[in-house]
Order: structure tokens, then sequence, then C-alpha cells
């Protein structure tokens, strides 16, 4: 199906970043689904399935270089479309404007792109037994660092007789972000939703598992397109129902990333995003007697008497150290990783002079 560059996100930015590759047997193309080892990528004259070129694999010095779900690519198209083994080749990643990143499972020092190139993060929490503040908490970190605009969406609200008071509970940790309460069962309830949505204008569905992420996709779509599955009755939690991240053009305008559910979203480089999205403790800082206060058991901290008087919740308070912490553990370890390829590299340049050094003694 041909669709313009522009219902697919394309911008002025990327359209200047693709111009030093421009050739005659290439073109632009936008990443919709990613699998292990090949992509479905999306052209102006329809989808092809593309692996990465050598070239890039080989210049790829992490997983971040490699293709995310958004991303906008220079595409090289098969030679030969009769034959299924002839695929695309990604020949180049461009610049990013905006990325969500988390650190992968099971590295302490390796980003893993959940998305890229996103206006909108909407960030899903389900109205049942699953509900949890501290969890948007640190969802909003993680957003505000990504470049795009965050919204949350509290869905499910049939299951419960009054969402005021989980709208009030989020408003109290997400000052000045859009919160919107609705349910994928009631289409007319994503009004709002869809006014944060426009043609060539990408948003990124992102949450734990059962909180309804795919249900919202279809309803937006107008059709159940990606499967869904309930979630547990003990205790509200979901199965992971979407496996892999993929991108589907909303009728009317608009581009949609569905996740999979993440049952913990461990924190990447977050820059000052704590401090965006504690801007309370952030005020309350200034009162602080010390300028480099921990607000731990430092003497004349303004922000452990706000928690001690109640004009602070205890709660968000230890949230934030938490987040501290786990930001602060996060840039030593990359720090480290650092050390170590610095140390390699160095090494491997030391082999290979006492190599010459030694082939010029013969």
């Amino acid at each position: 199906m041909a669709v313009s560059l522009e219902s697919l996100g394309w911008t002025r930015r990327f359209a200047e970043a693709y111009e030093p590759h421009r050739a005659p047997d290439v073109v632009p193309a936008r990443v919709s689904l990613e699998h292990t080892h090949i992509y479905r990528v999306m052209t102006a004259d329809g989808e092809h399935l593309a692996r990465v070129s050598g070239r890039l694999r080989h210049a790829a010095t992490a997983r971040a270089d490699f293709p995310a779900v958004g991303d906008w690519i220079v595409l090289e198209l098969p030679t030969n479309s009769e034959d299924p083994r002839d695929v695309a080749r990604i020949r180049a990643v461009l610049p990013r404007a905006s990325r969500f990143s988390r650190r992968a499972a099971g590295n302490p020092t390796e980003e893993q792109v959940v998305a890229a190139n996103i206006d909108v993060v909407f960030l899903v929490s389900g109205l049942d037994g699953d509900f949890n503040p501290r969890r948007i908490e640190r969802y909003l970190v993680t957003a505000w660092d990504s470049g795009a605009a965050p919204v949350v969406v509290l869905n499910k609200v049939d299951l419960v007789a009054d969402p005021a008071p989980f709208v009030r509970d989020v408003e109290a940790i997400a000052r000045g972000v859009p919160i919107i309460a609705v349910s994928a069962k009631q289409p007319e309830s994503m009004v709002r939703v869809r006014a944060h949505l426009g043609d060539g204008r990408t948003a990124a569905l992102l949450g734990s598992s059962g909180v309804g992420k795919s249900s919202i996709a279809n309803t937006l779509i107008g059709e159940d397109r990606l499967r869904t599955r309930d979630v547990r009755d003990s205790d509200s939690r979901g199965r992971h129902t979407t496996t892999g991240r993929q991108l589907v053009l909303l009728p009317g305008g608009g581009i949609l990333i569905d996740t999979p559910g993440m049952r913990e979203l461990q924190l990447w480089d977050t820059g000052d995003s704590v401090t965006a999205t504690f801007d309370d403790i952030d005020a309350l800082a200034e009162g602080c007697r010390f300028r480099d206060c921990r607000h731990a058991t430092e003497p004349g901290c303004a922000v452990i008497a706000a928690a001690k008087d109640g004009t602070l919740s205890e709660m968000r308070l230890e949230s934030f150290r938490k987040l501290q912490q786990e930001q602060a553990f996060q840039l030593t370890q990359q720090d480290e990783r650092a050390r170590l390829e610095v140390k390699r590299v160095g090494k491997m340049g030391a082999k290979a002079l006492r190599k010459v050094l030694k082939d010029k003694e013969r």
C-alpha cells in the first residue's frame, strides 16, 4: 500500500539527515517491526523485509546502534524481488529525534531502545488491583528523558465506581502532565487520547503487562488487529500478549507503537529527568542548609522536614531516594564499562604495534 513519507512521520530533520546517503539504489524507510535478525520496514511504496547490512553490523559498537521500531533508515532495495531469500538491506540508521530507552534485562551496562522518534508517550496504568503510583513515577522519569511528551492514561475506568481519587493520586506525582481516564471497552472515552495524535505524529504505548495497551491500540485502530489476553483474577497482573514492538498507522492519521509489557523498568542514563519528575522535591531542596544535600540524614534538610510535617509524602521521598540511588549505580556501571573498553582498545593497539615492529625486524 502506497503512503506518503509525511504520513509515516517524515520531517525536514530526517530529510536533511538522509541527504548524505542519497543514491539511486536506496530509499528512506521506517522500521515497523523488529525481530531478532530481521525487520519489517515501511517505505512510500509499501512494506519490505530487511536485514542489517554487514557494514552497519561491523560498525555497531552497542545494541543501541542497531535499528529499533520507529527508526528512520537508509534502505537498499532487493535486486530480485521474486527471490524470497533476497531481502532489503539496512545501510544506516538516521539520527534519532527522540528515543525511549531502558537498561537491557540482565545487563547493567547495555541500553535497549524500546521505541524511537516518538512525539508523545502514553504511559498506561490499569485502574484495577495492579494500580501503582510508584511505577508511574518510574515511567515518568524515563519518559522525560526520551525527548517525547508524556501523557498518563488510566485504563479500565469501567472497573471503578469513581476514577477521581486515582486521578488525584497521579496528579500529585505528575504535575503538569495530562492525565486521561479511559476504558478500552468504551470507544467514546478515547477522544482525549486521539487529541494527542494527528497526521505524521507518532505515539508509543508503554506500561506493564495487563494494563490494556493492545486493547487501547485496537480501539484507536478501529479493529482487533493486535492480540489481547485477560489478566489473572488473583493479582490483576497480565501475561505478555505483545511479544515484540510494532508500529501501525491509524485511520485518520497518526502512528502508534505498541510495546510488550515490562515487569520491571530499569533506568538507563536519565540525566536530569529524576529532578524533572520530582520537581516538588527539587523546589523544597532550595531551603536545605547544604547545597549538595542528599535528603538522607543531613541536618537542616528542608525535604526531610517537609516529609515529617506531612507536606511531602514519605512514600514519594522514598521513591525519589530509590531512583536517585539507581541512577547513580547505573552511571557507575557505565563508567566502568567505558574504562574497560578503553583498556581493551589500548591492548589491541599495543598488540598491533608489537606486530608491526616485529615485522620490521625480519
